[in-house]
């Protein structure tokens, strides 16, 4: 038995917002199967606990950090003054989610 159920789908699909139809739901499930099929695979892989994860596909890889030196920015009223509508130092938007 599959640990996704349908019921799990909707349930975060209304937790983020968004809405599924029974099509995108069958989807999601389908793709969560794959998903627990191919971990189930690997993880039956003898010695797998013995690799050590890797953070990039090249040995090579390197990462060369900048000097992180601080600079002024710009004045908050210069930025605000594109704002149609402003309460202080925040731009009012128009509410889009929930009612």
């Amino acid at each position: 038995m599959s640990k996704f159920t349908k019921e799990l789908v909707d349930d975060y699909a209304r937790k983020l917002l968004i809405g599924l139809t029974s099509e995108e739901n069958k989807m999601v499930l389908d793709e969560f199967d794959y998903i627990d099929k191919v971990v189930s695979a690997v993880s039956k892989i003898e010695g797998i606990e013995k690799v050590e994860p890797m953070t990039h596909a090249l040995d090579d890889f390197e990462v060369s950090l900048r000097e992180d030196v601080a600079q002024n920015s710009v004045p908050i009223e210069d930025l605000l003054r594109n704002a149609d509508e402003v309460d202080g130092r925040e731009i009012e938007v128009v509410k889009v989610v929930g009612e």
